[in-house]
């Protein structure tokens, strides 16, 4: 027997927890580029979406270089089909310098508007349904700052890199725990750089774990949802799915790790069943609801979540989106 009409809050509980729910919770995603510079128009821009769509969670979406800029990074927006900014110069251009980052304050600078841009969305939702706050794990930031060097840095000189990583840990921590007091109900903890492509396990056991693991786990229960994002491809799913969070999301659709092979490695909820790439922005809609039908079948509706796996791009039509919602309530 069906279980009862469920609310946001009802649904995502319920799912996470591996309960019966009345459909499948759903959320997707994507960039609001030169809107995401401006806090009033990327709240404005929030709401609207989820007042279209009405999905079971929120995940807010700055701009993907919030992170850097205010450490240096100049970026441009070269009309990226997924929305994002492009860094044009690096915020570090030698080892020396990671020692000397400053500790940002995330009641300033591009931090401080992030954090404004998400509570004028939390304040309109009125507590309706999850909001997520996208962070970036301090390799990714450190990554996104200075570029290729990082690994080149992390090898040679790993003491001035580690002295770096810390600041940005302690930065990302600061900002988190505003996003959460403005009204985040959680965090999407986004990483790029835990493959096996970039690192070895060594590596990032020391680069990447130990300073993400420093923000999650100083988070602790402030967060009531943390969603990872595990980019990119030969991701280090062992090493990451290990992290304390209750939700997880990647490239299912592309890479080795399928739902349903996630089902005994995750405890929590699992996040996807949508080609992100292919399927749901070119269609046709019969296949994007199959990949609907799929990803249910793969986990037999419980602990699920249907999601991109990662960033959708911005033309994608508004009846593709309108077709996974359908799908998930069929």
């Amino acid at each position: 027997m069906p279980a009862a009409k469920m609310n946001h809050w009802e649904r995502v509980t319920a799912a996470i927890a591996g309960e019966a729910v009345d459909h499948v919770p759903v959320s997707l995603w994507h960039h609001f580029p030169e809107i995401d510079l401006d806090p009033a128009k990327l709240a404005e821009a929030t709401l609207r979406w989820q007042r279209t769509y009405d999905f079971d969670l929120v995940k807010f979406m700055p701009s993907g270089t919030y992170g850097i800029e205010d450490w240096g990074a100049k970026t441009a927006y070269l009309a990226s089909p997924i929305g994002t900014r492009t860094v044009i110069q690096p915020g570090l251009t030698s080892a020396e310098e990671w020692p000397r980052l400053a500790g940002l304050s995330p009641a300033e600078g591009r931090l401080g508007q992030e954090v404004k841009a998400l509570s004028l969305a939390a304040e309109a939702l009125k507590g309706e349904v999850p909001i997520l706050q996208t962070l970036f794990g301090p390799l990714t930031t450190a990554y996104k700052l200075a570029g290729d060097r990082v690994f080149a840095d992390l090898r040679r000189h790993p003491d001035l890199f580690e002295a770096g990583l810390a600041i940005i840990a302690d930065t990302t921590l600061a900002f988190a725990r505003a996003c959460l007091r403005a009204g985040a109900h959680g965090v999407f903890f986004s990483t790029q750089c835990a493959s096996y492509r970039m690192l070895s396990e060594a590596e990032h056991l020391r680069f990447g774990v130990a300073y993400d693991r420093r923000v999650l786990d100083g988070l602790g229960d402030e967060s009531r949802f943390t969603m990872l994002h595990l980019h990119g491809n030969d991701v280090m799913f062992d090493q990451m799915l290990a992290y304390p969070a209750n939700m997880a999301n990647w490239h299912d659709r592309k890479g080795e790790l399928t739902l349903a092979g996630a089902t005994s490695r995750f405890g929590g909820l699992l996040v996807g069943g949508l080609n992100e790439d292919v399927t749901l922005p070119q269609g046709p809609i019969e296949a994007i609801k199959a990949e609907v039908r799929d990803a249910i079948a793969q986990t037999g509706g419980r602990r699920l979540m249907i999601a991109p796996g990662c960033v959708i791009p911005i033309a994608t039509p508004d009846s593709h989106y309108r077709a996974v919602i359908e799908a998930v309530n069929e």
